[in-house]
């Protein structure tokens, strides 16, 4: 599995995961229950992961969409 995004934005993963369902990508969001250990403030990111043979194309897919994968 590689990292795909890693963000505070709750939006932002939701979108892309929409995103990447939609091109046929599995993805897996780690650090959900992150929230819970903070006082759900939102100060740890949450990462978007997908498997290695996927992530090109899932890179491709976001990047097109207006994602920064540089942050």
């Amino acid at each position: 599995m590689k990292q795909l995004l890693r963000t505070n934005d709750l939006t932002s993963i939701a979108f892309a995961q929409a995103l990447l369902q939609g091109e046929g990508i599995d993805c897996f969001e780690i650090d959900v229950n992150m929230s819970s250990l903070e006082g759900s403030i939102g100060i740890f990111p949450r990462r978007l992961m997908v498997a290695d043979g996927d992530y090109k194309a899932a890179r491709v897919a976001l990047l097109d969409n207006g994602f920064d994968l540089e942050a």
